[in-house]
């Protein structure tokens, strides 16, 4: 056993044993912004085996608040969250697998990562992606780790397959849907308090000490000082669509994924293209000059500045269209190179 872990295999309820559990697990998860990297660092330092990333976004400098694996390099290049991410990791722990997707976590992208899986982890910030999530994670029996934050307020629940409730299901109790995106700002400690509950989660599950996971929702605002832990087991809805009965994962149909989106407390609309593709990011930064716009780039991303609007172009196809909250807006600037 490596001596880096001993302080972890000193703690009774992990062990050695349980350190050899951590390390052939694979964890997926789905954010690299504030709780997404957090969380990745925990396991990385943990020990994990395998760590898939995925994030559709690029460092900011509105991100360094919180977003513990950025610096002001990273910002300066505008280097995708996940391959910053992957980078960073890697110069942590060399002997965890790591690989990164710079890609929107869509039905179908899940779909293609999920295999070999023991834990995903909701670290994004829109609901559309959290309930493909859990369907996801209903569909092949995957336990995740739900969880938010705003202000100085957070949330988190551990979702066991065939055990707790489902999200879906919580919809129904709990009001969730206010926690996806607000301006009103956030602070570090909510972030923290939320990672501090997911990550001690994702490890009792990685030993599979199934008597510790936390059945409740736990709920928290640091600031006024209150915290609550619900119990959620009168929540399960046998006629669920994604966990019930008879489920039929409403929310891993690709037609019902909205194609433009305004992005979570920005001036930003992502648009997605109809159909999946994989861009030449030279050959259109290169068509963009040659139309009169200032471009930057590298490897992952083109950025086209415009009179009142900046596009950012990967290369999948998505583009993220600042400086607006229109959709129409950033439709038809997107439709305008792209068709």
């Amino acid at each position: 056993m490596s001596e880096r872990y001993s302080r972890q295999t000193l703690f009774p309820p992990i062990g050695k044993a349980g350190q050899e559990k951590i390390r052939s697990k694979h964890v997926l998860m789905i954010g690299a912004g504030a709780l997404g990297s957090g969380n990745a660092e925990l396991l990385v330092r943990a020990g994990v085996g395998r760590l898939t990333i995925v994030d559709r976004d690029y460092v900011e400098a509105s991100n360094l608040q919180r977003q513990q694996l950025y610096t002001e390099e990273d910002v300066a290049e505008k280097l995708p969250k996940a391959a910053a991410a992957e980078k960073r990791l890697r110069a942590i722990n060399s002997d965890v697998e790591i690989s990164a997707h710079i890609a929107d976590a869509t039905p179908e992208k899940l779909a293609e990562l999920v295999d070999g899986v023991d834990l995903i982890i909701d670290a994004t910030d829109n609901f559309e992606t959290r309930m493909a999530i859990n369907d996801i994670s209903q569909k092949n029996k995957i336990p995740w780790i739900y969880g938010a934050c705003v202000g100085s307020f957070g949330m988190s629940f551990s979702i066991i397959p065939g055990q707790t409730p489902c999200l879906n299901c919580l919809l129904k109790t709990v009001p969730l849907q206010g926690m996806t995106c607000d301006t009103g700002g956030i602070i570090g400690p909510a972030v923290q308090m939320v990672i501090a509950h997911q990550g001690a989660e994702a490890l009792k599950i990685l030993v599979e000490d199934w008597e510790a996971v936390r059945t409740s929702f736990v709920s928290f605002d640091l600031w006024r000082n209150q915290y609550s832990s619900m119990k959620m087991s009168k929540a399960k809805d046998p006629g669920c669509l994604s966990c019930g009965e008879h489920p039929e994962y409403p929310y891993l149909d690709v037609e019902n994924m909205t194609k433009t989106t305004v992005l979570c407390g920005r001036d930003t609309v992502q648009i997605r293209p109809p159909k999946q593709q994989q861009l030449n990011l030279q050959e259109t930064a290169e068509k963009m000059r040659d139309l009169g716009y200032q471009v930057k780039g590298n490897p992952y991303l083109v950025s086209v500045d415009m009179v009142d609007n900046r596009m950012v172009i990967f290369q999948d196809g998505r583009a993220l269209i600042h400086g607006t909250k229109d959709l129409a807006q950033a439709r038809s600037i997107y439709q305008r190179f792209f068709g």
